[in-house]
């Protein structure tokens, strides 16, 4: 009884490693490329679930079902105008031909070894036969910049694109594309990262665009200073108009009150004159004569007629 057992219990567990060894899980995001002492035993299998394949004598090959990345390497690359920048590329790509895959570059970093070989090459071809501003613009669009008003920059900061970047990159995926499906590779899409000077043309560009921002500053400046003395020179137009206006107007109603006043005085003294003389004479005598004053005059001077009736009266 326990000899029947004991092959009873061996016999469930080698039917279980057998089972084991034979049954495998495909997930969603997976494709398996099951090969037979090292060759493919049968068509690749894309479908998700619970598959089998002959345990001890077939192998289960996982590769990734979706998009993978690539990111290259920034290199300096000259453009057709001699100019030295660096550029970072990077581009997505997925196994559609998991038997190729297998059978050329066997997994993933091998691919990325051949996607550096096919891809860079693609982008230094490209950036060399285009101008740097076909790199760096895909339209003709108007820059809204802080140059825009200023006719001479502007005029010195106007291109012409026929290219343009994205059509570079289409360029790109369009001879790289042919020499990856050889290895069962799909180039999905590259684009261009960064795109900068190297560093000497860097310093270079910064420094004229710090000297064009003074030139414009500058030139602000000047016209801001010929307004204000604009501005300037008709306060004090203005102000002298005012000031003009006013004394003509306090003068003629100064004039006007003067004559009123001499009218009324004529009117007044006219009722009797020799009283008018006599206020008159008061007041002279008043400013011209004080306790200080000194005058030598005869008896017989006009000046002095009403002291001298005053004084005969007192006698």
């Amino acid at each position: 009884m326990k000899s029947k057992s004991i092959i009873i219990i061996v016999a469930v567990v080698i039917v279980g490693l057998i089972g084991y060894a034979s049954a495998f899980i495909v997930d969603e995001t997976e494709q398996v490329v099951v090969t037979r002492f090292g060759k493919v035993a049968r068509a690749p299998i894309k479908e998700s679930g619970l598959k089998f394949k002959l345990p001890f004598i077939e192998h289960a090959n996982y590769f990734p079902k979706n998009l993978l990345q690539w990111d290259g390497d920034p290199g300096q690359i000259p453009t057709l105008d001699k100019t030295y920048i660096w550029v970072d590329t990077f581009a997505r790509w997925k196994i559609v031909d998991p038997i190729k895959f297998f059978q050329t570059v066997n997994n993933t970093i091998s691919a990325q070894g051949r996607l550096d070989d096919i891809i860079d090459p693609a982008v230094r071809n490209l950036v060399t036969e285009n101008k740097l501003i076909e790199t760096v613009r895909k339209t003709n669009r108007e820059l809204d910049t802080f140059e825009i008003g200023l006719e001479d920059v502007q005029k010195r900061v106007s291109y012409k694109i026929t290219t343009g970047r994205e059509e570079i990159t289409k360029q790109i995926l369009v001879q790289a594309q042919p020499k990856l499906a050889k290895f069962g590779i799909e180039l999905v899409d590259v684009k261009v990262k960064r795109i900068n000077y190297v560093e000497e043309v860097r310093n270079s560009v910064y420094g004229r665009m710090i000297a064009e921002r003074k030139q414009i500053a500058e030139k602000f400046r000047s016209e801001g200073k010929g307004e204000a003395q604009k501005i300037l020179g008709e306060k004090e137009r203005d102000l002298k108009r005012i000031t003009s206006e006013a004394y003509k107007t306090a003068q003629e109603i100064k004039g006007r009150a003067e004559a009123e006043a001499t009218k009324l005085y004529a009117e007044a003294f006219g009722v009797d004159p020799e009283f008018y003389s006599f206020i008159k004479t008061l007041e002279i005598y008043n400013e011209a004569l004080d306790k200080d004053s000194s005058l030598v005059l005869s008896t017989d001077s006009e000046f002095f007629k009403y002291f001298k009736g005053y004084s005969e009266e007192g006698k």
